[in-house]
């Protein structure tokens, strides 16, 4: 299962969910979720099976980089690679070819049980139209506000980040957002045009 969880992390970069549902699915069905098979199926088998996932070329790449990675320094146990200190771990990870940091922290926090917080596009957009933070904040520092301010706790990042997802995929959109039926609406500072903010408020 957390090998699955990486695979979805690296194939869900710039795609919808249900996309890398179906690629994970092509991936059972190839007996594909495996380290070794990884690397040593036909690209094309490969690139066929998580084409839903848009890039499917890079994301290949993606796959292959991590699963060598894993196979060479822990002899593909992902038991030992969790292991590491958090911060080692975070930066060795963010040293494989194709991994950005809400990738790498997604697999930490996600496959790994690690206390580390997922930043993404919704958590940027809600924040900064909250007006806690400019709108181009860099992932890192949006990253140290969330841990200076939260207990590292699993569980607490883990729901945490699923809410602002929900609140971003179903209410602050980036275009036409449903502002007047979002839960933040009285604390928001964002003013698009046709917000009923006021006459809610009043």
């Amino acid at each position: 299962m957390p090998f699955e969880v990486i695979v979805g992390a690296i194939l869900t970069q710039s795609v919808a969910w249900r996309n890398v549902e179906i690629a994970i699915a092509n991936l059972k069905e190839k007996d594909l979720l495996d380290p070794v098979a990884l690397l040593t199926a036909p690209d094309e088998v490969i690139e066929e099976a998580i084409r839903p996932t848009l890039y499917y070329r890079q994301k290949r790449r993606k796959l292959q980089a991590f699963c060598r990675h894993l196979l060479d320094k822990y002899q593909g146990d992902l038991t030992a690679l969790f292991r590491r200190p958090l911060s080692e771990l975070r930066a060795e990870l963010l040293g494989i070819w194709g991994l950005g940091p809400e990738t790498v922290d997604s697999i930490l926090l996600y496959a790994g049980g690690l206390p580390t917080f997922v930043v993404d596009a919704y958590t940027k957009r809600i924040w900064a139209r909250l007006g806690i933070h400019p709108e181009g904040i860099e992932y890192e520092t949006l990253r140290a506000y969330f841990m200076d301010h939260l207990p590292p706790d699993v569980q607490l990042y883990n729901e945490y980040h699923a809410l602002i997802v929900a609140v971003g995929n179903r209410y602050c959109r980036a275009k036409q957002p449903l502002c007047v039926e979002c839960p933040l609406l009285v604390r928001c500072r964002y003013q698009p045009a046709g917000n009923e903010k006021s006459t809610v408020e009043s």
